[in-house]
């Protein structure tokens, strides 16, 4: 099931955001060692987790965490207008058409069959809530591994600048375009969405 959700939105359904920031924590700071804020020990929230916030979260039929994105507005502080500016070779582009995706996290707890499944539904996904929602534009930052992926999901996608080492990490700064060819780019590139695959699997929410 797919949830689009605010961080203020109350209640949340079944726990959701919580098991999404559960999950965060699990992958960004305990597998990929990131030093960002962990909460009560348990959840990665961080400052831009905020009303302003906006999250595609996948789960399973028990409400567990599958895979979520954060969309953050440009027109409002974000990572890359923030902290990673200099990742840009011009200025960070900005406007209420542009998003920014970032904390695009798969569950550690996935077989690899369900991982790619639950990574081609949830880019899917982000498409989808584009054109719903009137965003041309993503910005994000990535690692050069996830940056070389994203460049194969066929969407028009380029580098904001060259890639820099940042914190022990070489990161990216790119922009994904959003056109009525999106989906079929996406597809003949074999990004499509494959709930089916992962309808079973069972989670424990957070």
């Amino acid at each position: 099931m797919l949830h689009v959700l605010q961080f203020d939105a109350q209640p949340t359904p079944d726990g959701v955001l919580r098991a999404m920031f559960a999950a965060r924590k699990r992958v960004f700071v305990d597998l990929l060692k990131w030093d960002v804020p962990v909460l009560d020990g348990r959840y990665e929230i961080d400052q831009f987790d905020d009303e302003h916030a906006c999250y595609l979260v996948l789960t399973d039929h028990r409400g567990g965490h599958l895979g979520s994105a954060r969309l953050l507005p440009t027109t409002r502080p974000h990572l890359l207008d923030s902290l990673y500016d200099h990742l840009c070779s011009v200025t960070p582009p900005r406007g209420g058409d542009i998003w920014e995706v970032s904390r695009f996290c798969l569950d550690r707890g996935l077989r690899a069959s369900e991982r790619r499944a639950v990574r081609d539904t949830l880019v899917m996904a982000l498409a989808d809530h584009a054109f719903a929602n009137g965003i041309a534009r993503y910005t994000a930052i990535a690692e050069m591994g996830w940056f070389q992926q994203i460049l194969t999901f066929g969407w028009r996608c380029r580098p904001l600048g060259l890639p820099q080492m940042t914190g022990g990490a070489t990161l990216i700064a790119l922009d994904i375009e959003i056109t009525a060819e999106t989906p079929g780019l996406l597809a003949a590139a074999g990004i499509v969405a494959r709930p089916m695959l992962f309808a079973g699997a069972g989670r424990a929410a957070a």
